[in-house]
């Protein structure tokens, strides 16, 4: 497959990566209201409004979307987004449902901020879980959602049928890659070059593009190619979503500690933490105790894959240097590598291209499944 790579030039969505690369103070790069007003927002019939919860594994995110729409049946245009985001993640409060939907309650206070009154019987509101409650017993993950179903039940706010759900891995691979490819111009006009993306996520990883060479479509497995509308044209995509092999979960089976039945009072070790190292570290309800091996020592960029791999020799050779705020850094980057060259198979010489916004909007797949929301509400036509 690596062969079909080699003319496409590729997206790597990668917030965390980003954060730990540049040295980025992670607490700025998810918090906060993002506004991007590339024009004058004229709050008309043709102006349109959309509510997208992304709920992940690491945090709860909110995305209030503006469009225009100049002309029945004509790709709506973007004016702006209002973005903010609460940690931990719903998946978090695995054992404790309301206190879970209490934080989306706080952030639709955002949207009504954000959206004039007028709008708001007609705005769309929407919740996608991500690879967090999947990860979950179903039981307690339906406990999750139907509180959150409760919440936006009581809000002012257009609420369709399955308002609240758990995406699907591969959903959330063709809705990165709409956004995107939206965002980067790539879907006006109906023009069939794309870019690919890479997904990197807490609990999963999604990787997305279009195939290029027939090859790619003879070797691809069953299951994988999957055609999907958007802007009245047709697209035959690859796409994958490999569940547990997100950059936090990664951690949990470097660690081994998805191999141990019950976690209390146990520490997990590794010699690709800092010797010194004692923590603690909660992820999907779970409290994990972490540390080194006592006895065995915003704005992205263009990278090679072969600069992840130089970067991970070099911190992990170096583990003493490590500060307490970036103790995985060793062990994220060397997962990383591995999975870009052996598991996506890409060559030292590819390049890379990471970020987190296009034009001020944030590239995750929240976007396109707003579009697609409207799209099948009937809003956008």
């Amino acid at each position: 497959m690596a062969t079909s790579w080699g003319t496409v030039f590729f997206m790597l969505v990668v917030s965390c990566v980003c954060s730990a690369v540049s040295h980025r103070n992670q607490q700025t790069w998810f918090e906060g209201i993002f506004l991007s007003s590339m024009c004058p927002i004229n709050v008309s019939a043709s102006t349109l409004y959309g509510i997208m919860f992304d709920a992940g594994s690491t945090g709860t995110r909110i995305h209030v979307y503006t469009f225009v729409q100049k002309m029945p049946g004509q790709l709506p245009i973007l004016e702006g987004e209002v973005f903010d985001s609460v940690k931990p993640g719903l998946s978090a409060f695995v054992d404790q449902p309301k206190q879970g939907a209490e934080t989306v309650q706080g952030l639709l206070e955002v949207a009504k901020d954000s959206i004039p009154r007028s709008h708001w019987k007609k705005t769309p509101v929407v919740l996608k879980a991500t690879a967090g409650l999947r990860l979950l017993p179903e039981h307690k993950a339906k406990a999750l959602l139907f509180e959150v179903k409760e919440i936006f039940r009581k809000s002012p706010f257009l609420v369709p049928k399955g308002s609240v759900s758990i995406m699907d891995g591969s959903d959330e691979g063709i809705l990165a890659w709409v956004t995107v490819n939206f965002l980067t111009g790539q879907l006006h006009g109906h023009r069939q070059e794309t870019v690919g993306t890479l997904d990197l996520g807490g609990a999963s990883t999604q990787i997305t593009f279009l195939p290029q060479f027939e090859k790619t479509l003879e070797q691809t497995p069953r299951g994988y190619l999957t055609s999907f509308e958007m802007f009245n044209s047709t697209y035959k995509l690859y796409t994958h979503s490999y569940l547990g092999f997100g950059l936090k979960a990664a951690r949990l089976a470097t660690l081994g500690a998805l191999e141990t039945e019950g976690t209390d009072g146990h520490t997990f070790r590794s010699a690709c933490l800092p010797r010194w190292l004692e923590a603690e570290w909660i992820f999907g309800g779970v409290k994990y105790q972490y540390g080194g091996n006592q006895e065995d020592y915003e704005k992205g960029g263009i990278l090679k894959v072969e600069d992840f791999e130089r970067k991970a020799r070099e911190v992990c050779d170096n583990l003493e240097n490590f500060t307490s705020g970036s103790p995985f850094l060793c062990m994220d980057l060397s997962y990383i590598t591995a999975l870009l060259k052996d598991g996506f198979g890409f060559a030292d010489s590819t390049v890379l291209q990471l970020t987190k916004k296009v034009n001020n909007i944030e590239t995750g797949w929240a976007l396109g499944a707003t579009f697609h929301l409207l799209q099948s509400l009937g809003i956008s036509h």
